[in-house]
């Protein structure tokens, strides 16, 4: 049997010049076929779901199932974390505090509180430092939310949180979330704490 060899060398080094098996070539000829389908059914018809769709559609319904879990059982520091690591959930919350009716109206949509350009302070408090007037514990803020805050002489707050309870559990519970996961992000330009604050280590 003859061995057939290419005409160039390297180094000295011959490559050998042999024919593919047939099993190697239709399995390269099977997938070129095969990836021309799988483009027009993904990106180009859009007819089949990209596996971040997927992934969404999972944390969306995993956040639906936590929802309603969460109206059937006592709200606990363990559940509003397990809800602020749900990136669904917090995009929900994400979406009703940056509303400019809301939240944001108060906060600013990124939560610091920056005053404007024009120098006008906000008149919440930064949510992404590590000052807290109520608390800093995911139940703490809930109930911030949920139940408002007025004047406290103690500490020389003159309140004005409004209470969301009106809203219901379910937006209290978002809006928690996203709260949880901009906490110490320290964003730039972020509003100075209140002189009644409390810096929490």
């Amino acid at each position: 049997m003859s061995v057939e060899t290419r005409a160039h060398t390297f180094d000295g080094i011959q490559e050998f010049d042999n024919r593919l098996p047939n099993w190697w070539l239709w399995s390269f000829y099977i997938a070129c076929i095969f990836s021309i389908f799988y483009w027009l059914h993904f990106h180009t018809l859009g007819t089949g779901n990209q596996p971040s769709d997927d992934f969404r559609d999972e944390q969306a319904a995993a956040a639906a199932i936590m929802e309603a879990r969460m109206k059937e059982n006592p709200v606990t520091n363990e559940a509003l974390l397990e809800m602020a690591s749900n990136a669904e959930f917090v995009k929900m919350g994400r979406d009703l505090f940056q509303n400019p009716a809301r939240c944001a109206l108060c906060h600013r949509p990124n939560g610091g509180a920056a005053p404007t350009p024009a120098g006008a302070a906000a008149i919440g408090p930064n949510l992404t430092d590590n000052y807290w007037i109520y608390g800093d514990t995911p139940m703490d803020i809930y109930t911030t939310i949920l139940k408002g805050r007025g004047p406290d002489k103690e500490i020389g707050s003159v309140g004005g949180m409004q209470a969301h309870e009106s809203e219901g559990i379910g937006f209290v519970q978002k809006v928690t979330a996203y709260v949880l996961s901009i906490k110490n992000t320290n964003v730039a330009g972020g509003k100075k704490p209140e002189p009644y604050a409390t810096k929490v280590e």
